[in-house]
C-alpha cells in the first residue's frame, strides 16, 4: 500500500511540475514544434486562406474576395514584420480590414488588436497610379508571437482574377483556395508546376452554386536565388477565368479565348487619336523626315526623335492603365508611359503616311504564352510594331533610350506579341538578339618603359552592354568621376593599373559601337 501511495505521489508531481512547465513556459507547443521543422525560417504561415465569391447581381457580376492569413514568428525577426501593409485601387477596392497580434503569456495567447490604419497613394519618381497603400503595424510583435489578418475586397473587373499560390518563402502548414460561383457562371482554371505537388481539388455543387476547393498542406519554403526566373515559372499556381455568365436568356462573354482577350483590348483603343494632330506635331514630323527617302529611314528617324524626348513617367489611373493618351497630349507634355509612347509614334508614322501597328506584349518575367493565359496577366507592356515592305517586322519601345533600331528592347526578347490590325491580330514572337550583335571586345597592348608597365587599349561595346553604359555614363558629372568609372570597369588582372588619359568615341550614338582608347600605367 506504502508503495502504491509513493507512486501516485510520484505521478502527481510530475503532472503538476509538467503542469507548471507548460503554464510558464516562454513559447508555445508549435513555437518549438516549428522550430524544430523549419529550423531555418524566420516564420511559418500556419493558415493561409481565399475564398472567392461570384455571383450575378442586377445584370453583372459582383466578386468578392476574402483572405486570411495567420503566422508565426520563429526568430528575432519578427520585429521587423511589424509593419505590414496592403494595396488597393479602382480595380480593387478595399471593403474590410481586421489584424491582431498574440503574445504568448503563461500558457496562452493573448491578442493585441491593430487600431490604427493610414492610407496614402503609392507615388515615385516614374510610376502614378491610383494604388492605396494602407500601412499598419502589429503590437509588440517579437519571437513566439503569432499575427493574424483578415481583408475582403471587391474585384471590379472579372477580368482581373488573379493567381493563387499554393508556396512561398516561407512554409506554409494549410493553403487554401475556395470559389463560390453561381451556376450561371462558366468559370474554368489554368494550372502550373502544380505536378507532384500533392494539391487535393474538389467541387460541390450547393444549391444554385458550384464551389471549387483546392487545399494544399505542408509546403516547404521556396529558397530565394538571385538571378533564379520569376516566382510564376516555379510555384505551383492556379489561374481562375471567367469565360461567361448568364442574365436571363443571355449569354455574356468574358474570356477563354484570346480573342476575348483582344476584343476587349481593342474597344479600349479604337477610339484613341481620333481628333486632328497638331500643327506643330505634323511640322515636326516633316522636318525630322524632310531627307529621309524610304519609309524604313522615316520609321528610324521618327523613333529615335521619340527616344530622345519622350520621358517615360507611368501614370495608370483606372483604365488609364490600358489606354493610351491622345498624341496631341503626349506630344505637349513630352511624357508618358508605355501606352502613351505607342500612341504617339503611331500618329508620327500616320503623318508620315508609314502604318504602325499597335502591340501589347508582356516582359520576361511574365511566363504564360497567350493561348495558355488569355487574361490581362499575360501581358504589361505596349509597344509599337512596324512592317516593311519585305516583311521583317520591328518592335519599337520608345520607353527607353539608345535602342538602336531593330534592336527589341532586352526585356521582351522572345516574347509572344499580341499585334492589333484593325479588329483583327496576330500572335508573332519577337526574336532573341544574337550573342555576336552584344559584344564587349577589349584588344590591349603591353610593353615595358623605364622599368613602368604600359598598356594602350581600345575598348569596344555594342548591342544591350551599350545602352547600360550609356545609362550610367548619363549620371557621371565630372571628369574625376568619369575616370573613376572607367578605372572601376575596365580594369584588369591584379586591378593595379591605372587609366592616365583616354579619348571617347561615338558616346550617346544610337547606331555606332562605344570606342574608349585608353593607356594603363601599372601602380
Amino acid at each position: 500500500m506504502e508503495q502504491y501511495k509513493r507512486l501516485n505521489r510520484y505521478k502527481i508531481t510530475f503532472i503538476f511540475l509538467l503542469f507548471f512547465q507548460t503554464i510558464f513556459s516562454q513559447y508555445s507547443e508549435d513555437f518549438y514544434k516549428y522550430s524544430k521543422l523549419f529550423p531555418e525560417s524566420q516564420k511559418v504561415r500556419l493558415l493561409q486562406e481565399t475564398i472567392i465569391t461570384i455571383k450575378v447581381d442586377d445584370g453583372k457580376l459582383n466578386i468578392e474576395e476574402k483572405n486570411i492569413e495567420e503566422d508565426l514568428y520563429l526568430n528575432e525577426s519578427a520585429t521587423f514584420n511589424s509593419k505590414s501593409s496592403l494595396r488597393f485601387s479602382s480595380f480593387f477596392e478595399k471593403k474590410s480590414i481586421q489584424a491582431s497580434s498574440y503574445s504568448f503569456q503563461e500558457g496562452k495567447y493573448t491578442e493585441n488588436k491593430v487600431e490604427e490604419f493610414t492610407e496614402k497613394d503609392d507615388l515615385n519618381q516614374s510610376f502614378h497610379d491610383d494604388t492605396k497603400i494602407v500601412n499598419f503595424i502589429y503590437p509588440d510583435l517579437k519571437k513566439g508571437s503569432k499575427s493574424r489578418l483578415e481583408y475582403s475586397q471587391i474585384i471590379k473587373n472579372p477580368r482581373f482574377l488573379g493567381a493563387f499560390y499554393f508556396a512561398d518563402y516561407y512554409p506554409i502548414i494549410k493553403n487554401k483556395v475556395t470559389i463560390i460561383a453561381d451556376k450561371g457562371i462558366g468559370i474554368e482554371f489554368r494550372e502550373f508546376n502544380t505536378k507532384n505537388s500533392n494539391i487535393s481539388f474538389n467541387i460541390e455543387e450547393k444549391r444554385r452554386k458550384n464551389i471549387y476547393t483546392w487545399v494544399r498542406e505542408n509546403s516547404e519554403d521556396f529558397e530565394y536565388e538571385r538571378g533564379t526566373p520569376d516566382l510564376r515559372t516555379i510555384l505551383p499556381h492556379i489561374i481562375p477565368i471567367i469565360n461567361n455568365y448568364k442574365i436571363k436568356k443571355e449569354t455574356k462573354r468574358v474570356l477563354g479565348e484570346v480573342s476575348d482577350l483582344y476584343n476587349w483590348y481593342y474597344s479600349l483603343v479604337k477610339d484613341v487619336n481620333t481628333e486632328d494632330p497638331d500643327n506643330e506635331l505634323v511640322n515636326l514630323v516633316g522636318q525630322i523626315t524632310k531627307d529621309k527617302i524610304t519609309d524604313l529611314e522615316k520609321v528610324k528617324a521618327i523613333y529615335y526623335w521619340t527616344q530622345k524626348n519622350i520621358k517615360y513617367i507611368a501614370f495608370e489611373y483606372a483604365l488609364g492603365g490600358f489606354v493610351p493618351r491622345e498624341s496631341n497630349d503626349v506630344y505637349r507634355k513630352k511624357y508618358g508611359d508605355c501606352k502613351d509612347n505607342s500612341s504617339i509614334l503611331y500618329r508620327m508614322l500616320e503623318i508620315a503616311g508609314v502604318k504602325g501597328n499597335l502591340t501589347w506584349i508582356g516582359t520576361r518575367s511574365i511566363p504564360y504564352k497567350y493561348e495558355e493565359v488569355p487574361t490581362p496577366a499575360v501581358d504589361n507592356h505596349m509597344i509599337l510594331s512596324y512592317k516593311d515592305s519585305d516583311g521583317k517586322i520591328y518592335y519599337l519601345d520608345a520607353t527607353g533610350r539608345y535602342i538602336k533600331f531593330g534592336l527589341p528592347t532586352s526585356f521582351i526578347q522572345g516574347k509572344e506579341a499580341l499585334v492589333s490590325y484593325g479588329k483583327e491580330f496576330k500572335i508573332r514572337k519577337v526574336p532573341i538578339i544574337d550573342a555576336e550583335s552584344n559584344a564587349l571586345i577589349d584588344t590591349t597592348s603591353l610593353k615595358i618603359v623605364n622599368n613602368d608597365l604600359v598598356g594602350s587599349t581600345k575598348f569596344g561595346v555594342s548591342g544591350y552592354p551599350k545602352i547600360d553604359y550609356f545609362n550610367d555614363l548619363e549620371q557621371i558629372k565630372s571628369e574625376a568621376k568619369l575616370k573613376e568609372f572607367y578605372n572601376t570597369r575596365l580594369r584588369k588582372g591584379n586591378n593595379k593599373f591605372l587609366i592616365d588619359a583616354f579619348i571617347e568615341k561615338n558616346k550617346y550614338h544610337y547606331d555606332d559601337a562605344f570606342l574608349i582608347n585608353f593607356i594603363e600605367v601599372s601602380n
